[in-house]
């Protein structure tokens, strides 16, 4: 284990390939690491010191991974942001945050102006990648700099910000362990061996979701620990991702359910362009998927459909191609260390196949607290356990099965009604691309079940069409669970790393009108 860790693997291996950027620019081991360590000395040149915050909002690029690298080599918490957030947004972070430095990209536009100038955040302290008003050139900032090695290295951490489904995010904070670098990387690494992966072995991983996204950047930043290539994408598009999979022979990546389907309703014969032959563990979480859409994927792309159920603030269950042909739908067991309990509104544990919500166990080296925010810290728990909200079942082999978030939870008449079981059934339908399920007001039943779709290319929303999906939903589910109307947009609200913000749907309906679970 000792040659792993990107630090390590730079210095013995400095000639071989790290990265390939959404212009398909090679960079290698030795690039990244002489940029990191000129970030990593600048950032102290300007004052800050071990569990100081540097908070970054960029695209998926090169200074991404490089901004990753400097932080966490000399013990700063590195905070991604959102680039979909409003000025107000980002100046809250960066001052909820306590950043001491702000990195972004011009091709984000004027939000990261706007959000310095609400914050008051300091000039001297924001750096741009390209030009942006009142920013300090990034480029010019690290010329200046020290490429050696920065002294007294000690590992930092990435503090993300959830995205939260009521009232503001909350930054997901973890004591930095006193370790060197190299040490945490190898740490990192182990969480990619659990799924079978292996450091080097001519492994490639691809990166099509933002990395401002938990996963995201943890999948590609210990796949530079492992000493895999990454190739990153910066806005994701299904037959692009087919084209970089064939033309740098990918074995790897972090994925959502939504990218599945997208890439499944591309036409035949653009498939059959592209050989997928190379991948061996495509990973995916975020959402339920689909039980049709998980067996098509196995069927085209193999074996290597990997699932694990996790949050930002900790997991986890994982599920192989083969566990779960044996149990089709389960997000997986708890992996080594992990462990999962169903509990009832009451506190008292569920037994198996009993709906609950789920909570999962805080290890040692996951022990959490949403910064700022003790009360919403011991809200979210029950003992050593937390929960983000899911609700599910336990099978008695102990694999777990997602039925839906609460707050998404429908009670219709008395009864429960999950929407990822019908959206899972909509979905398959061969004019949908897209689609939503959630609850509406109903005098007499509380709520009634409303759908909204998006529909494939060249078709045109109808009265007929709408029949058409309703009788097809007739012989996939029980009537209870038919949608009572259709609604259709263009494109749903989704952020680039395939999550719904369903509440932007489901809230107009509920101005005036109040929502209890």
């Amino acid at each position: 284990m000792s040659e792993l860790g990107f630090w390590n693997l730079a210095q013995s291996d400095p000639d071989a390939t790290a990265l390939i950027d959404p212009n398909e620019t090679l960079f290698t081991r030795g690039e990244l690491l002489k940029e990191a360590n000129q970030l990593a000395n600048g950032l102290r040149s300007l004052g800050l010191q071990t569990g100081d915050t540097v908070a970054l909002m960029m695209p998926n690029c090169q200074q991404f991974l490089v901004s990753y690298l400097a932080c966490t080599s000399v013990g700063f918490y590195m905070v991604p942001i959102n680039w979909h957030l409003a000025g107000p947004e980002v100046a809250y972070i960066l001052q909820d945050s306590e950043a001491k430095a702000f990195l972004a990209h011009e091709d984000i536009g004027e939000t990261p102006v706007k959000a310095v100038q609400e914050a008051n955040f300091p000039a001297n302290a924001a750096f741009s990648v390209g030009q942006l008003d009142g920013f300090t050139s990034f480029d010019e900032f690290l010329s200046k700099q020290s490429t050696d090695m920065p002294n007294d290295m000690i590992a930092g951490a990435v503090m993300n910000y959830t995205s939260g489904t009521t009232g503001r995010p909350k930054g997901v904070k973890r004591a930095l362990a006193d370790i060197e670098p190299n040490v945490m990387g190898e740490m990192h690494a182990m969480f990619l061996m659990m799924f079978g992966i292996q450091p080097f072995d001519n492994n490639v991983h691809f990166t099509g979701s933002p990395l401002y996204h938990t996963a995201v950047l943890v999948w590609a930043s210990n796949s530079l620990h492992m000493g895999h290539s990454v190739v990153l994408m910066d806005k994701w598009e299904p037959e692009g991702m087919l084209r970089l999979i064939d033309k740098y022979k990918v074995t790897t990546s972090h994925m959502v359910p939504t990218q599945f389907v997208r890439t499944l309703k591309l036409p035949q014969a653009i498939r059959d362009k592209f050989d997928c032959s190379s991948t061996r563990h495509m990973i995916h979480a975020a959402a339920p998927c689909p039980i049709e859409i998980k067996r098509s994927m196995i069927e085209w792309w193999g074996p290597s459909i990997y699932e694990y159920y996790a949050a930002t603030e900790g997991g986890g269950t994982l599920v192989t191609p083969e566990e779960w042909l044996q149990y089709p739908g389960t997000v997986g067991k708890a992996w080594p260390s992990a462990e999962i309990k169903i509990f009832n509104d009451d506190g008292d544990e569920m037994p198996v196949g009993e709906i609950g919500t789920i909570y999962m166990l805080l290890s040692e080296n996951m022990r959490f607290e949403y910064k700022g925010d003790k009360a919403k810290t011991q809200k979210e728990r029950l003992g050593n356990y937390f929960t983000v909200g899911d609700v599910g079942y336990l099978n008695k082999e102990g694999y777990l099965f997602l039925s839906d978030r609460k707050i998404d939870m429908i009670i219709s008449g008395g009864a429960n009604i999950y929407p990822a079981e019908i959206e899972n059934e909509l979905i398959l339908h061969e004019k949908v691309v897209d689609c939503a399920v959630f609850g509406i007001p109903n005098v007499d039943w509380g709520e009634e079940i409303k759908a909204v779709v998006q529909v494939v290319e060249g078709i045109e929303p109808s009265e007929d069409l709408t029949a058409e999906i309703l009788a097809y939903l007739e012989t996939r589910i029980a009537r209870m669970k038919l949608p009572r109307s259709i609604d259709y947009l263009d494109e749903l609200p989704r952020d680039p790393n395939g999550k719904l913000y369903k509440r932007r749907l489901r809230d107009p309906y509920w101005t005036g009108h109040s929502k209890n679970l």
